[in-house]
């Protein structure tokens, strides 16, 4: 859950970007996922930090670690501050069952942006 410290940012349409959480004499930079993306840096760079980085991570490819050992392809479905729900990717296909999974609130490191080139996990099972 994002904390009372954290400092939302918006871009210029309203849409939140990620938070700034005070850290030393600098702001730590977090994603809408909750995860640090930098160490302390100055206002303006965490600022300009969260512009660039935008939301376009959340359409993403992302790998599921399963409490079974195996990897499931996933997709972000949401995100609020308080939870992450991913869906089984279906590449698409009309019909396929929709199967969720709610994560919490920041990501877990179970969950893991599927690398370019990773082709293990390009089946429909």
């Amino acid at each position: 859950m994002a904390g009372d410290e954290w400092i939302e940012h918006r871009r210029g349409d309203g849409e939140l970007v990620g938070w700034m959480i005070p850290r030393g004499d600098g702001f730590v930079v977090v994603d809408l996922l909750g995860r640090e993306r930098t160490a302390p840096v100055e206002w303006l760079v965490a600022e300009e930090t969260l512009d660039e980085l935008g939301i376009g991570y959340l359409a993403d490819l992302y790998v599921l670690a399963l409490d079974d050992g195996s990897d499931l392809r996933v997709r972000i479905a949401e995100v609020t501050p308080t939870s992450i729900t991913v869906k089984k990717d279906d590449f698409g296909a009309v019909g396929a069952p929709q199967v969720f999974y709610s994560l919490g609130f920041p990501a877990p490191d179970s969950l893991t942006r599927l690398e370019p080139g990773d082709d293990r996990l390009f089946t429909l099972d």
